[in-house]
């Protein structure tokens, strides 16, 4: 059934000359055992042969295509005038020099500018003991000489 499905959709291409040689053999040989194919490749071949005495192609004419170009562009010209080339000092460049500065300013300040965020108030520290259970924690501010220290891990059980 797949076959069958498969040669139908190959049937214009094979009347045609489109297919490559082993798919072409394999749909003409699908062709001479189907009955349903045979009658389709039949209608193809007369409604090829219908189209190409009745149809005609006409030669395009390009006589017109150039001035039709050439009259659209003229048409949609829009006439600007012509600034004087004497100004030195346009505002839209101040404005947009004024805004680039600040934002090359706002970014290096915020590179390379004061840090806003707190140091680390606490240091913390830690040793390892002589049992494998055990670790002791140091905490304690830079600026006093107080420490907190934490033996973790000695819990009798």
């Amino acid at each position: 059934m797949l076959t069958h499905y498969r040669n139908r959709r190959r049937l214009g291409a094979w009347l045609d000359g489109a297919l490559d040689e082993a798919t072409a053999r394999s749909t003409a040989a699908h062709v001479d055992t189907c009955g349903v194919c045979q009658r389709e490749a039949a209608e193809l071949r007369r409604l090829h042969t219908l189209l190409s005495r009745s149809a005609q192609v006409a030669e395009p004419d390009w006589t017109g295509f150039w001035p039709g170009v050439v009259r659209g562009i003229e048409d949609h010209r829009v006439v600007r005038p012509v600034r004087s080339a004497s100004r030195w000092w346009r505002p839209q460049w101040a404005v947009g020099g004024a805004i680039a500065a600040a934002l090359i300013l706002s970014l290096g300040l915020w590179q390379f500018g004061p840090s806003s965020r707190p140091e680390a108030s606490v240091l913390v520290s830690s040793a390892s003991t002589g049992d494998p259970r055990a670790t002791v924690m140091v905490y304690g501010p830079p600026e006093r000489d107080v420490a907190v220290v934490w033996v973790l891990g000695l819990d009798e059980n």
